[in-house]
């Protein structure tokens, strides 16, 4: 039997960029409209802000990337938003909002949780809570609960449809 080896988790840097903007695509789940591409990713200034720039202060991510292959296969990461310059969760400016996705052939086997687990440990210094946002009927929800991520309002996304915005306080 052929098993394969979990992936291993690394902290993100600079040059994972343009993964980060494939992993967007996936969490902003642009992958299920039609025509969509990653580059559409770009043209949105609102999902291009999590990706674009990588490694400013308050930067913390972390890549799953598979050993025999080196291919990044998921991502986790917080950026902070400052001012009026928020991305979709109103937030304190201390507090980061997450983003995270794994890919498609990678999604149950354990590797979100990994990544997010380890996000927290890593975050839990810096700053006194993570925001995110999800859509109502994503599977992660369950996950974000799980780790205690608690539901602080309800969100129209950009699709029209009902999204969480959640926190978790370290």
């Amino acid at each position: 039997m052929n098993t394969i080896s979990p992936p291993r988790i690394r902290p993100i840097d600079a040059a994972d960029e343009p993964f980060l903007g494939q992993m967007i695509f996936y969490a902003a789940h642009m992958h299920l409209e039609a025509g969509k591409t990653v580059e559409d990713v770009i043209q949105n200034p609102t999902l291009a802000n999590y990706v674009t720039g990588w490694g400013r202060p308050g930067d913390l991510g972390l890549i799953a990337e598979m050993e025999e292959s080196q291919t990044a296969v998921g991502a986790v990461w917080v950026r902070l938003y400052t001012g009026e310059n928020k991305a979709y969760s109103p937030t304190a400016d201390d507090t980061p909002e997450l983003a995270m996705a794994v890919l498609p052939a990678y999604v149950g086997q354990g590797i979100g949780t990994r990544l997010l687990q380890g996000l927290i440990d890593v975050a839990r210094p810096h700053y006194p809570a993570i925001a995110l946002n999800v859509r109502a009927n994503n599977l992660a929800l369950r996950l974000y609960q799980r780790l205690g991520f608690v539901v602080v309002s309800e969100l129209t996304n950009r699709v029209g449809s009902l999204s969480y915005d959640m926190r978790l306080h370290f």
